[in-house]
């Protein structure tokens, strides 16, 4: 079929078409999956497994999406093996606890449920066909050098957090070495169980517009193939379609920090169209306004024994945060400036280079002029600090013992952790509001019929910068995923019997099958 397309770049919102205009012919299938990353795939496999036919459409060339760039942490905790076999208590409560604490806006129905699941989603993850290593990395560093299979990847030892949950390293690395590339591994797993369990992949090829039928139902897609198009009826459709730091426009709506001077994190396809796709059918969307974006100046871990001030010569956060949430306060701070020093005692090069050395000087009052900070300003500041760091205290910023070393002995290095200097680098954290079980809602929250979002188009757990933890989008995607998929594929079941009793327009036929050997499992799930 040869028709217009609606443009997929910009602020454009593709109207849907009817499902009342197709025609008798047009392909059919009971759960269409919209995107092929960590929560696509993981939504497939669910959907597949309970007894829908599945249909998933990918725009790139190959599976995998964004989500095959990452390293390959995911954020786990409760009890799961590796922390049990590496000695690490954490419970369920424990785990909830402190990811309500550090988030924006908690919804403690869906941190509850992902931390009550984690243990079990851990379990299904290794049965796609590898295992974490039972191993731990106890050092300072953005992801786990080699394979080991546990670290910290958040701020439960940070003040306060670490006084309202215990702390515990949920930070569960694939075993692959290095900081990127390690979710190919799980992606190339994925999609062979996906594979296995029937669902149809079509690789380049991109939805266009939802299919929308009386009275305010979701009931397929349109999609184009290169020069080729085409609709498909569905039960449901579930949009996995990643974030919008590719789309210049909707950054420069929502999230314009990302638009200047920093690096963005994603493929030409994280462009908003799934979240613009929602919107066609009244979804509304949360946390848009908030970018994850960072530049860590650690490892060596050394250097997070220094102190990090502002352009007033000011602390303004606790520098063994979590890289993120530094980056985020230091972008609260004016001109977005702010310099961390470390004194010859500690000083070490950067490993990872993505904040340079600005310059050495021999005395506070020499580096006070070379920054420019307000004369005596950085000398009370540097006084105070390690006063109390030489008693394994901050009463400014509650900075761990660990962490703590007076920076007194020159000459004393100094990092420029300014944006524009520092090499940020960021993506999107907001998108489609959901529920627990992955349905697009709308304003007054309720549920849009046929129309279920995860990954990173949707809004979940992951907030802000200054809450998120590593692992958490690949933890969330493939969680909620799994949660869209299995719901998905119950309620295209009760679409397609409602269909046949009142003749209507449906998407697939899974009724029978929905009862048949995984019955119960599939029932539950609505």
């Amino acid at each position: 079929m040869q028709a217009s397309t609606p443009p997929l770049a910009g602020l454009a919102i593709p109207a849907p078409l009817a499902a009342e205009t197709l025609p008798p012919d047009t392909e059919s299938c009971d759960v269409i999956v919209v995107g092929f990353g960590i929560a696509g795939g993981c939504a497939a496999l669910e959907a597949a497994r309970a007894g829908a036919r599945v249909l998933v459409l990918e725009r790139g060339a190959s599976h995998g999406g964004t989500s095959s760039l990452s390293g390959g942490h995911f954020y786990l905790g409760g009890g799961t093996a590796v922390q049990k076999a590496t000695g690490h208590q954490d419970t369920a409560e424990e785990m909830a606890a402190y990811l309500i604490a550090a988030s924006k806006q908690p919804d403690e129905a869906k941190i509850r449920a992902y931390a009550s699941g984690s243990v079990e989603h851990f379990g299904w993850l290794e049965a796609l066909g590898f295992q974490f290593e039972r191993s731990y990395f106890a050092g300072k560093a953005v992801i786990q050098p080699g394979t080991e299979g546990l670290m910290y990847t958040g701020n439960e030892k940070v003040w306060p957090f670490r006084e309202q949950a215990r702390p515990a390293p949920r930070g569960h690395k694939v075993p692959v070495p290095g900081d990127t590339g390690g979710t190919r591994m799980v992606m190339d797993l994925l999609r062979a169980r996906v594979d296995e369990a029937g669902a149809e992949v079509r690789l380049e090829t991109g939805a266009t517009r939802l299919i929308t039928s009386q009275p305010d139902r979701v009931a397929g897609v349109a999609w184009k193939s290169f020069g080729a198009t085409g609709r498909a009826k569905s039960g449901a459709v579930i949009l996995a379609t990643g974030g919008f730091v590719m789309n210049p426009a909707m950054v420069e709506k929502y999230t314009p920090a990302l638009g200047s001077r920093l690096i963005a994190l994603g493929t030409t396809h994280d462009d908003g169209l799934g979240i613009r796709l929602a919107q066609s059918a009244g979804a509304a969307l949360d946390h848009m306004q908030e970018p994850f974006i960072t530049a860590p100046f650690y490892p060596p871990p050394s250097l997070v024994t220094g102190l990090i001030v502002n352009k007033l010569g000011q602390r303004f956060v606790a520098e063994d945060s979590y890289h993120a949430r530094t980056a985020y306060h230091v972008l609260q701070q004016p001109d977005k400036t702010a310099y961390l020093i470390v004194g010859s005692t500690h000083m070490a090069e950067q490993q990872m280079q993505l904040v340079p050395l600005k310059d050495g000087y021999d005395s506070v009052a020499e580096m006070e002029r070379g920054l420019g900070v307000p004369p005596g300003s950085l000398m009370e500041t540097m006084n105070r600090y390690n006063a109390y760091a030489a008693k394994g205290e901050d009463p400014d910023f509650g900075k761990h013992p660990d962490w703590l070393a007076p920076q007194d002995t020159g000459p004393w290095g100094v990092f420029d952790l300014s944006l524009g200097v520092a090499l940020y680098a960021g993506f999107t954290l907001g998108g489609i509001r959901t529920s627990l079980d992955g349905e697009a809602l709308r304003d007054d929250r309720s549920a849009i019929a046929g129309l279920y979002a995860a990954g990173a188009c949707a809004s979940n757990i992951a907030q802000d910068g200054n809450g998120y933890c590593s692992g958490t989008q690949l933890g969330e995607g493939s969680f909620f995923g799994r949660r869209a998929g299995r719901h998905a594929a119950c309620a295209a079941a009760m679409a397609s019997h409602r269909d046949k009793v009142s003749g209507g327009l449906g998407g697939g036929d899974i009724e029978a099958r929905s009862h048949g050997p995984n019955g119960e499992q599939e029932r539950r799930c609505l």
